[in-house]
């Protein structure tokens, strides 16, 4: 049987003609959504009530990408915390290591934390509510970043004047675990409040022990600082919202068609390296139902072509997934 032949304008452009993902990043793409519905998940169920069933079904993706990716729950609520607190640090670290006093560090990288809390609400419980009851491993990783704050805060005896008292080597857990249960009870509230409202009195209570009550006064006195506080309920999924699973093929499609604006089913499926038609009709079809692309053709019923476009729900969706493909 002689093969069909490609349309001319189409010549040489089959496999790998558009350039796209590789599989590693598309991968890449179903893992970050994995543990963005898992933070999201574990925040409203609470991390020891979660079950891959609750994952996989906000995720969008099936069972077998959750194990692909992950050995279960614990490891995917695991991944997901490391990941919020790596965000967390990239935001505090830069600023506790200025050049500036003890105080000011501690106040500039405290202020940093908890706007990061407030923009990032399903991390920020998860970091301080969930983590408790999220398993051994999470766990365990919670406690040796509160052993690296503990040491932070301590550096607070050495700014404790000569001609006073010292407070003792545990002053800094105490201090520690106040502020933590402060921030913990905040967030456990049905609708929080923002945290960066606590940041006056939490520094009061950190300052106390060290400085003295008239620098906590101080710190109780200075004003809020201005920020806008607009949480984040974007970007780890290009997807988000769309009752369809994130697959190699799927992006590869889109890809496509955002780069051959009216191509036909059949010159789709030789861009998108898809040998079997009927898979590609089917996609076409799903993308079409979810508002993410449109025939302009006449079709089969004129005996024209498909004529194939992105709305612009599809744009926005394909330039997102391009950026992070781009980004893996």
């Amino acid at each position: 049987m002689t093969p069909a032949r490609q349309p001319k304008r189409w010549a040489g452009r089959a496999r790998g003609a558009v350039d796209g993902p590789t599989r590693g990043h598309v991968f890449e793409i179903q893992r970050l959504r994995i543990m963005g519905a898992m933070g999201e998940v574990a925040a409203e169920r609470g991390a020891g009530s979660v079950t891959v069933a609750h994952v996989v079904a906000r995720a969008g993706v099936s069972r077998r990408t959750f194990y692909d990716i992950f050995d279960d729950c614990e490891a995917c609520l695991l991944a997901t915390f490391e990941e919020a607190v790596e965000q967390a640090a990239a935001q505090v670290l830069e600023i506790w290591h200025a050049p500036n006093s003890w105080r000011k560090r501690v106040r500039d990288a405290l202020q940093a934390l908890l706007v990061f809390f407030d923009t990032h609400p399903a991390g920020a419980k998860l970091c301080v509510v969930e983590a408790l009851a999220a398993g051994p491993r999470v766990l365990e990783r919670r406690r040796r970043i509160l052993v690296r704050m503990t040491a932070a805060i301590d550096e607070g005896r050495g700014e404790v004047s000569k001609s006073s008292r010292q407070p003792p080597s545990l002053t800094a857990d105490g201090v520690l675990g106040a502020v933590f249960s402060v921030v913990h009870s905040r967030l456990s509230e049905p609708r929080p409040g923002p945290l960066l409202e606590l940041l006056g009195e939490l520094m009061s209570m950190i300052v106390l022990p060290y400085l003295g009550p008239a620098a906590a006064r101080r710190e109780l006195e200075k004003p809020l600082p201005r920020i806008k506080l607009d949480p984040v309920t974007a970007g780890a999924d290009p997807l988000g919202g769309l009752e369809m699973r994130l697959t190699y093929r799927t992006v590869r499609v889109l890809m496509v068609i955002a780069a051959h604006r009216g191509a036909s089913n059949r010159e789709i499926a030789a861009a998108a390296g898809i040998a079997d038609q009927g898979q590609v009709s089917k996609l076409l079809t799903r993308l079409e139902h979810l508002g993410l692309a449109r025939n302009d053709g006449e079709g089969h019923a004129r005996g024209a072509a498909n004529a194939w476009v992105l709305t612009e729900r599809g744009e926005e969706v394909e330039r997102a997934v391009r950026v992070q493909t781009a980004a893996g």
